[in-house]
């Protein structure tokens, strides 16, 4: 650890790269640059990538287009994590090439749940209650 590092700035490393990374990987699957069927027919949106402290694991979350196909789109996602790890490596210069590990993003559907609770006409009423 260099004198100048604080949690805050270790903190904001690690949010730093994790963007990067999700652009990297967000460009190279947009560009078709991984040549695997399922991962051509389907859009896939890398939502967040979370580092750990020393920057050797990512943990890359990721939703395909109108969530189709979820499953088959995260195993091609994992069969390709070499050629993915060595793209993002060569593109995003750190010291060690992370290690990719892919897991399907739920927050949408946590957060359309919570919308679909908030609509429901008793958490409305509750909601607008003045007492």
């Amino acid at each position: 650890m260099r004198p100048t590092d604080t949690p805050e700035s270790r903190n904001v490393r690690l949010l730093r790269v994790g963007e990067q990374m999700r652009h990297t990987l967000s460009d190279i699957l947009a560009r078709g640059d991984v040549h695997d069927e399922t991962l051509a027919k389907h859009s896939v949106t890398i939502t967040e990538v979370r580092m750990s402290p020393d920057l050797r694991h990512a943990t890359v979350f990721m939703k395909p287009l109108l969530g189709r196909d979820e499953e088959a789109v995260l195993k091609a996602l994992r069969t390709n994590t070499a050629y993915l790890q060595r793209e993002v490596a060569a593109r995003v210069h750190m010291k060690y090439a992370a290690k990719l590990k892919f897991l399907a993003d739920d927050s949408f559907d946590e957060g359309s749940h919570i919308d679909t609770l908030l609509r429901d006409p008793k958490v409305a009423r509750d909601l607008s209650s003045d007492d």
